[in-house]
């Protein structure tokens, strides 16, 4: 899975062209690989809060920083499936958990998301976690589960990675994506714009996941959401035509991939949201929350889907 590919200058390149001929290209290939009037909804579903060893700048979830979020014990498998029931009645297709951990450890709360992601499989929804770092046999053992996809995002660039996250490597998120890939499950991986990184940053984490053979399933494009107490708290607000920007150049990139419209969404308006679809994302988080941090209410998310005309992707058969 090392990056083969793609180089440095193609993608700035793509990323410096005009926003409209960007976007032409974008629609382009959008339209030639995917539905044009499709988005699929997801619903996001935090199982264990708070309390993470790892120092990533932007989670409150990490035990490094003072913030609102408090570790929590994790929830039990049924309280989850009920979640998961509900998700499926208001539209999602795919239902993600995720735990605030630095790895997966073999015991008793790992058993509780087999059994999770067994009990969300039954009701018909893709099954997807998000579970820090994992082996090659966790893996297998989640595939064993049945679940259809693994999100571990780069975050950043390899260059900038250190400055956001220093308790893990870049090759330690590699790793896990290679153990996740060679157990039959997808690859959900994406990162976060607004984090002080530079426009060659965003570029290179682009080119890293373009270059990943097969390429991602799945990439969710986040904005930073500033969270008081975390060390990126005070910056500035991300600019709505970056994440456009992100979303095109992602798209032409990789042209079958899922490009998820992510965190960060409470901050841009309907019209740039709109503009991110428009450019090549087809999928978006569904709920009023995303793990601990806010996201747009589902009432305002079927508007947004209306307006455009687009129409919720119908669960997938079998």
């Amino acid at each position: 899975m090392s990056p083969t590919g793609y180089d440095r200058a193609f993608v700035k390149s793509l990323y410096d062209l005009p926003l409209f001929q960007l976007l032409d290209r974008s629609r382009a290939v959008h339209t030639a690989h995917h539905a044009d009037n499709e988005v699929q909804l997801c619903t996001l579903l935090s199982v264990k809060t708070g309390g993470c060893p790892e120092d990533c700048a932007y989670c409150p979830q990490s035990s490094h920083y003072e913030t609102s979020v408090h570790p929590e014990r994790m929830l039990d498998v049924s309280a989850v499936i009920e979640s998961a029931k509900r998700a499926k009645e208001l539209g999602s297709t795919r239902f993600c958990m995720g735990a605030a951990w630095r790895e997966v450890k073999d015991g008793p709360a790992f058993d509780r998301v087999i059994e999770m992601v067994k009990g969300v499989k039954s009701l018909g929804l893709e099954a997807c976690v998000t579970l820090g770092m994992l082996t090659e046999n966790q893996a297998k053992k989640l595939k064993d589960a049945g679940l259809d996809a693994y999100n571990h995002n780069l975050d950043t660039s390899r260059e900038n990675y250190r400055s956001i996250i220093k308790t893990r490597t870049f090759d330690d998120r590699l790793r896990t994506l290679e153990n996740v890939r060679s157990a039959g499950i997808t690859v959900c991986s994406g990162g976060i714009i607004g984090m002080g990184e530079s426009v060659d940053d965003r570029c290179e984490m682009l080119r890293t996941l373009a270059n990943l053979l097969p390429q991602p399933e799945s990439v969710p494009i986040n904005a930073l959401v500033r969270v008081e107490g975390t060390p990126l708290h005070a910056l500035p607000p991300v600019d709505p035509m970056d994440m456009v920007r992100m979303i095109a150049v992602a798209r032409i990139l990789m042209p079958r991939t899922r490009v998820r419209l992510s965190a960060g969404r409470t901050e841009l308006s309907r019209e740039a949201q709109l503009l991110c679809m428009y450019a090549g994302a087809n999928s978006i988080f569904y709920g009023d929350k995303l793990l601990t941090t806010p996201n747009p209410e589902e009432n305002e998310d079927r508007d947004l889907i209306r307006h455009a005309g687009l129409k919720p992707m119908a669960p997938l058969a079998g």
